[in-house]
């Protein structure tokens, strides 16, 4: 970029025109929910719904149908969350190596954002959702996405809400890859299993 503008005077540069669409599409508010779901699934994430009052039952379901032992928790996370749960917590420690974390049935984590025209899940590092390496060592990943608050329609509205310095973790559906020949292999630099909760 430097040198593309070494010969602008100061001052001269134009600036980026911005008249992108912002939002495809009217959608109301759960419109806008519905379309997350349904992208979230098309991504072979594993998608459920609750309030607030149900949630431990949730996660401690989801938790126990995966045969968990063991789940690993950021500082920050809602202690009624895992109310319900009855395993073992592992806190989330600067200095667990990636093999203690790889030993780890599961991980519970809150979001910062979810876009609903991408079905993507950000992660912000807040204390919540802990360091990022723990949504991407975990072979199984439980998200918990407070709909509608943190619901939105579009990346350029998601890049509104959150803060650039901070780590932000981008996640589409479990961790897969395909090789040439298109087979799908999954669970390879991430989560082989993603849930997300909806939570009303």
């Amino acid at each position: 970029m430097r040198r593309a503008l070494a010969d602008v005077p100061p001052g001269e540069d134009t600036p980026v025109v911005r008249d992108y669409l912002r939002e495809h599409g009217e959608r109301t508010v759960e419109e806008t929910v519905e379309l997350l779901a349904e992208n979230l699934a098309d991504y072979r994430a594993v998608v459920h719904r609750t309030d607030a009052g149900s949630l431990p039952g949730v996660v401690a379901g989801l938790l126990a149908a995966r045969g968990a032992s063991t789940v690993l928790v950021p500082p920050g996370l809602d202690e009624g969350w895992l109310a319900a749960a009855e395993m073992t917590r592992v806190p989330d420690e600067a200095g667990s190596t990636p093999h203690e974390l790889d030993a780890v049935d599961s991980v519970v984590t809150a979001c910062a954002i979810a876009v609903a025209e991408t079905g993507t899940i950000v992660l912000d590092g807040s204390p919540d959702q802990g360091r990022r390496r723990i949504s991407l060592i975990p072979d199984h990943h439980i998200c918990v996405v407070r709909v509608p608050d943190q619901v939105v329609a579009s990346v350029p509205q998601a890049l509104e809400r959150l803060d650039p310095a901070r780590p932000l973790t981008w996640i589409s559906g479990p961790s897969a890859t395909s090789d040439i020949e298109l087979d799908r292999v999954e669970g390879v630099h991430g989560p082989r299993t993603l849930e997300v909760v909806l939570v009303r």
